[in-house]
């Protein structure tokens, strides 16, 4: 039986292990590797029709894995949420009931509008109403907690009057949403706006942690001759995230861990290799937490 949170909703409960985000071109190599993976994630709007080969692939993975359903058009940061839009999640949800649902910290629509982006937001008290009103709104609807992204920025509001690890902790505390945390936007956010990044992390409610996210940046000099990072999903997880990575489990322990490769997509053994380096550094967080105790 689903666990529950303090609200009666399904809180989120992925098996701890790696993940992979699994694209329609590494299907079949998935299926005969069935094993190699404790979870699988896809994108909510690659979904959301009644049928056809998306959908037949939600159902290998719920009948063989843990699914994770990741939303990125929802825009829980926008004026207003729409609710057709959240009514085709829900029926998405309601059907392959998956182990976790989540979304970005972001907004990414505007009158009607939908952006091919996620956009920051300013971190003060009028937004953190606004957000937890609307994490309400879906955590109601959907019958479940759902867990929240910490964003990868490039930019920040001046009109900020909190910094993103006190927002995020307080979205927390009043909307009993959950926290997928994304090392590497973490490092990504900390680099560009010249912060260190374990401090941002260790400012974030670690305890409420339902999910890890790793992935591959990409570097970028701005015009005035600045590094800027990029999160690009398009290769290997850096070894300084890595580095977080460890200082994340030895804080908190264990987590589901997904490795994110979005584009230019590798074989699918290069994916599990990504994938084996996690269950590796899984199983020593363990241990040491274990030989500590």
């Amino acid at each position: 039986m689903p666990l529950v949170d303090a609200h009666g909703r399904r809180a989120a409960g992925l098996p701890i292990g790696a993940g992979l985000g699994l694209k329609p071109q590494h299907l079949q190599d998935a299926r005969e590797d069935c094993g190699r993976c404790v979870f699988f994630e896809v994108h909510a709007e690659n979904h959301l029709g009644a049928g056809g080969p998306a959908h037949r692939m939600l159902e290998w993975i719920s009948a063989n894995h843990a699914l994770s359903i990741h939303g990125v058009g929802l825009s829980i940061g926008g004026a207003t949420l729409d609710a057709a839009h959240l009514e085709r999640v829900a029926t998405l949800v309601a059907r392959y009931q998956p182990a976790a649902f989540s979304e970005h910290l972001a907004w990414s629509s505007h009158a009607g509008e939908f952006l091919n982006d996620l956009l920051p937001l300013p971190y003060d008290e009028t937004t953190l109403a606004r957000v937890c009103r609307h994490i309400d709104q879906v955590q109601t609807r959907l019958g479940r907690q759902i867990l929240i992204e910490n964003p990868a920025t490039y930019v920040e509001f001046e009109s900020s009057t909190m910094s993103e690890g006190a927002f995020i902790s307080a979205l927390v505390a009043r909307s009993g949403c959950g926290l997928l945390l994304d090392v590497s936007n973490a490092f990504v956010s900390a680099n560009n706006h010249g912060r260190d990044p374990w401090a941002d992390i260790l400012a974030l409610p670690l305890h409420a942690v339902g999910e890890i996210h790793l992935a591959g940046f990409a570097t970028e000099i701005d015009d005035t001759g600045v590094a800027l990072l990029i999160d690009a999903h398009n290769g290997p997880v850096g070894d300084r995230v890595w580095a977080l990575y460890r200082k994340v489990l030895e804080r908190i322990g264990p987590r589901p861990t997904l490795i994110e490769w979005d584009n230019a997509l590798p074989g699918f053994d290069r994916l599990l290799q990504e994938a084996r380096r996690v269950d590796l550094t899984l199983a020593n967080a363990g241990r040491c937490r274990s030989d500590a105790a």
